[in-house]
């Protein structure tokens, strides 16, 4: 299917399918009893270097096929990541495209509750009930998909995450939805820990599109976290993403495809903490310099003023 009004299309009809499938089995009353009797997430830390990495565990993508066979063993994955140091592990939990359930995100999260890493659940969600069942598996994070929702849903998904202490990636792919982005936070008040995500993958075509995460850099707000979203399969792809300001990046089918996604996830992480770290020390030394230009101009006024 091309066209993103056509993928997306699909991706919400069959996610309000699943949903209204779950909610014949539990109601969303007896759901959230079950979600406020779970012990709290882990919560995302960011690192003090100045970037982190969103591990990912997808079995299948549109554009790629399958990554990897059902027999992959997802807690030694997912713990290898935690190991490698990712602040939390995405976990698709979309079935027709994706091959992902909510038993992935579940398995995921017993695995990782000893390292305090949390997971996130990545799926095209369209309600607070599916929120509710992200964190009843584990969950302590959601994506949200800007395009596929109106403000005031998305302001009810914001909601349901906080009450449940959530943090949300929201999710864009173009100047249009970085706008409704900016308006979304300009809007929340008391909102849950947010994250802005850039997808650099065409909705068109469903291909990734690595240059779109540098030319929209510096249209996504400053005040909460950026995350660059695809695109990212190497040491030197995480350091161009760390350079153009993104303090998070989320990798999933470069990890999925490696042997040793331990060593690669590593890898990713130091070339994006190298640059973080270069790029504020080049910081510190012209706020360095202006302090000293200040301070002789300061001590150059009073001198020009003395009488000879």
């Amino acid at each position: 299917m091309t066209g993103d009004a056509g993928f997306l299309e699909e991706m919400t009809r069959s996610s309000r399918e699943r949903m209204l499938r779950a909610q014949r089995a539990c109601s969303e009353a007896a759901l959230l009893e079950r979600a406020r009797q779970c012990q709290p997430a882990p919560v995302l830390r960011a690192d003090p270097a100045g970037f982190d990495l969103i591990a990912e565990l997808k079995f299948r993508s549109p554009a790629a096929g399958r990554l990897q066979p059902r027999a992959d063993d997802i807690a030694a994955r997912v713990v290898g990541y935690a190991r490698a140091g990712a602040a939390a592990v995405s976990i698709l939990t979309e079935p027709t495209r994706f091959d992902g359930s909510l038993e992935h995100l579940e398995l995921a999260a017993r695995a990782l509750e000893p390292l305090q890493v949390p997971v996130m659940r990545k799926d095209f969600i369209v309600a607070p009930y599916q929120i509710i069942e992200a964190r009843v598996a584990g969950a302590g994070g959601v994506l949200v998909i800007l395009r596929m929702l109106s403000k005031p849903a998305i302001g009810e998904l914001l909601d349901c995450a906080r009450s449940l202490g959530l943090f949300v990636l929201l999710e864009a792919f173009d100047a249009g939805d970085i706008e409704t982005l900016h308006g979304i936070l300009g809007a929340a008040s008391a909102p849950a820990t947010l994250l802005a995500g850039l997808n650099c993958r065409d909705l068109t075509t469903l291909q990734i599109v690595p240059k779109r995460l540098q030319e929209l850099a510096p249209l996504l707000p400053v005040s909460v976290p950026r995350v660059a979203e695809s695109g990212v399969t190497s040491p030197s792809d995480a350091a161009t993403v760390a350079a153009a300001g993104y303090q998070y990046a989320l990798v999933g089918s470069a990890l999925m495809g490696e042997d040793d996604p331990q060593r690669l996830a590593g890898a990713l992480l130091k070339a994006g903490h190298d640059q973080a770290r270069r790029d504020q020390a080049r910081r510190d030394q012209v706020s360095h310099d202006q302090a000293d230009r200040d301070q002789l101009q300061a001590g150059r006024g009073p001198r020009r003023q003395s009488p000879p």
